[in-house]
């Protein structure tokens, strides 16, 4: 019976420390991160008329999310994501085209632009890079869409995360009718793209460098 009890209680403690190893690899933390601004994190608007190609570029991003990391540092989830974008601050090089550009979208009535992820979808592609495909609705003028993207992002030595994409749209998507200008000398196209340059530190980090 003592060898009985003996080869149970070895038996425990195996299982136990098997379960204890497997620990640091399942284990997995979830935190707020939130956008590092700076020069370097910039929201892109693409667009070209009849006459030639334009840029508007914003650095007055607001944007946080709450992205999940496992005990090695590699991304498994991203459970919520949201960004705001002042739209005077979308800037050419060109005032006058800023001021008509503000017009179209009413940023008077509609002061931003922003993005709510309802949904996503994180999937390794090499060691520290990510593809998410991300769900969620845009409003841009106050009509919101559904849309669906590719964001690629990498989980940098610093411990921040890289989130990086483009996408495209319409602007009759979000009922703004293509402007003209110039008595219809210039015609802006239909035709947008969004491209994004973003830098993530989680709040903990930002905490500490307080």
């Amino acid at each position: 019976m003592k060898n009985l009890n003996r080869k149970i209680i070895a038996i425990t403690f195996i299982i136990a420390a098997v379960i204890l190893g497997a620990v640091p690899q399942i284990v997995s933390a979830q935190s707020t991160y939130k956008l590092t601004p700076g020069k370097d994190a910039t929201i892109k608007v693409l667009g070209t008329s009849n006459v030639h190609d334009w840029v508007l570029t914003s650095l007055a991003v607001e944007s946080q999310g709450e992205f999940k990391l496992d005990g090695d540092g590699q991304l498994r989830a991203l459970s919520s994501f949201n960004l705001s974008v002042n739209a005077k601050s979308l800037k050419s090089e060109h005032e006058s085209m800023d001021n008509r550009t503000y017009k179209t979208m009413k940023a008077d009535q509609y002061p931003k632009v922003t993005y709510k992820l309802s949904s996503a979808i994180v999937t390794q592609t090499q060691k520290n890079k990510y593809t998410i495909k991300a769900t969620g609705e845009l409003t841009i003028a106050g009509v919101s869409q559904s849309i669906v993207m590719t964001i690629y992002a990498v989980t940098n030595a610093d411990n921040t995360i890289t989130c990086t994409g483009s996408e495209n749209l319409k602007l009759t998507d979000y009922k703004i009718d293509p402007p003209s200008f110039m008595l219809g000398a210039m015609k802006v196209k239909n035709d947008l793209t969004i491209q994004f340059n973003l830098n993530y530190k989680s709040n903990q980090l930002l905490t500490k460098a307080l």
